[in-house]
């Protein structure tokens, strides 16, 4: 038998002159998949070129000694994100990213031991399904959600590209990425006989593009909107409460510090965020919002604190949600919570946070459910910062999210991006307040409505016009379906490629 039969078009196990340029791929695709991790730095493009020139360096040489490699790739990848995103490198975070950064080393995995001697179909569609599988099961299992290793927030400047979030979420970006690897690589090893691998794939994204800025410029969102504020401290009193009680103190220590002390350093931020709030109500908003724990309350301070909120929404006629780091004499020692309070001062909900940084943060997390209250502006939710990374609690019926975070000036930018996605797939609006970071609006669609950097001013108080209907999406409705899909897609890809494998030996 012609060996040359054996394998597709589409995979070249062993290039000729491999030896001289497979290093190069190796460099190529690693310091570009530096640039890929959705970082301060990240460049766009380098997502998409990155696993061409890695899936040609495992593609051209030894199977093992290539995947070892492209996982020490991944891991100076995750290492590299969490240096320019200051993501403090403790044990369980450092060991979390490389052990995520080994999901994403699979599709490698399955496209270096099964695509040889298989189909051309198999060559092409393996590897993106592969890769939105790993990034849907990270999901699944990763303490960090999408924090990482989910390629889609490096798109974030092409918002015609991710509609298509709205039908599979965010996998189907990365599915994309992965496809147009093969492409490239299917055309690199037989350029003459990859025209119509080329054409399918360019017709394909095409149409994406297509229908996605259709629907940007066709059916943009139109009606009702409702004036929001998104309030944080003032960097002044902020900047007074740390020089008082210190900057790194631990809710266990502040147990032990004098009540009394600690109660009026507390209460000069607490007022501060009131008196903007009746600000903003004078200036025309309607619902308010705090940035994550912009107040600080002791537990035994609660109930009047909570009054005082209740009396300012009465007065001003507002939703107000107030965030609040709430201390606790005792173990956990803490509690991360908003309240929503409506106009007649009623307490609506209380809420909270789900997912706790791992490493960072050490209360328990909530219960996971998002709460949902209608008003006549529109079906209102909420969830709280880090929750927003996570696509399966965000898969909400609501018009507008109510986001309250706080970042550090790194990760404050990427983690706006972040939620940039959540709105598009689910079609709400979403106002997120970032202390310390980016705050700022979305649209459904994923317009920002607007932004403010916390660094470099004094006060910080955000307003947007945000519709107030949301739309129905897809992905809403059928959930990880796109995702599943891949996964199943993946396995009945290897079980099919290993039975020909057998048959062929077989035979």
């Amino acid at each position: 038998m012609d060996t040359q039969t054996v394998a597709p078009p589409s995979v070249t196990p062993t290039a000729p002159d491999g030896d001289r340029w497979r290093w190069a791929w190796l460099g190529v695709g690693t310091v570009l998949w530096l640039f890929a991790v959705h970082g301060r730095f990240d460049i766009a493009v380098a997502a998409w070129l990155s696993p061409v020139f890695l899936l040609r360096f495992v593609r051209t040489g030894p199977a093992v000694s290539g995947l070892l490699l492209v996982w020490v790739a991944s891991a100076l990848a995750g290492v590299f994100w969490m240096v320019e995103t200051a993501v403090p490198m403790t044990p369980i975070t450092v060991v979390g990213i490389i052990g995520l950064g080994t999901l994403t080393v699979l599709p490698y995995v399955a496209d270096r031991l099964v695509t040889p001697g298989a189909r051309t179909l198999v060559g092409l569609l393996l590897f993106p399904a592969a890769l939105a599988a790993c990034e849907f099961a990270m999901t699944l299992i990763s303490p960090f959600g999408t924090a990482f290793g989910v390629p889609a927030a490096t798109q974030h400047g092409s918002l015609a590209l991710l509609q298509v979030v709205a039908v599979t979420g965010p996998y189907g970006v990365g599915f994309l990425i992965g496809w147009f690897a093969t492409v490239v690589n299917h055309f690199w090893a037989n350029p003459r006989r990859a025209g119509r691998v080329l054409g399918s794939f360019a017709a394909v994204l095409l149409a994406l593009l297509l229908a996605g800025g259709a629907r940007l410029a066709f059916f943009a969102p139109d009606g009702d909107r409702v004036r929001v504020a998104g309030i944080s401290p003032d960097t002044s009193v902020t900047s007074e409460l740390r020089g008082a009680i210190g900057a790194d103190v631990t809710p266990q220590q502040m147990a032990g510090r004098d009540q009394a002390a600690v109660r009026a350093a507390f209460g000069k931020v607490n007022a501060n965020v009131l008196t903007r709030t009746r600000e903003a109500a004078q200036a025309g908003a309607k619902i308010v919002m705090w940035s994550e724990q912009a107040a600080n309350v002791l537990l035994a301070d609660e109930p009047a604190f909570l009054g005082q909120v209740a009396a300012v929404a009465r007065e001003s006629r507002i939703y107000l949600q107030a965030a609040v780091n709430l201390y606790l004499p005792q173990a956990p020692y803490s509690a991360n919570r908003v309240y929503l309070f409506d106009p007649s001062g009623e307490q609506v909900w209380v809420y909270n946070k789900t997912h706790p940084i791992p490493g960072l943060e050490f209360y328990p997390g909530g219960d996971g459910v998002v709460p949902v209250a209608r008003t006549p502006y529109g079906r209102l939710a909420t969830v709280i910062c880090f929750d927003a990374d996570f696509p399966e609690l965000m898969r909400v019926d609501a018009d507008i999210m109510i986001v309250p975070a706080r970042d550090w000036a790194e990760i404050g930018p990427v983690h706006s991006q972040k939620a940039q996605s959540r709105s598009i797939e689910n079609g709400y609006a979403m106002i997120r307040q970032g202390e310390f970071g980016v705050s700022g609006a979305f649209d459904q669609q994923g317009r920002t409505l607007a932004a403010h950097d916390h660094g470099g001013t004094d006060q910080h108080v955000v307003y947007s016009d945000v519709p107030t209907r949301g739309t129905a999406t897809v992905y809403r409705v059928i959930g990880d379906t796109f995702a599943w899909l891949c996964m199943a897609g993946t396995v009945v890809a290897i079980g099919l490629a290993v039975r020909e494998r057998g048959a062929r030996r077989s035979g």
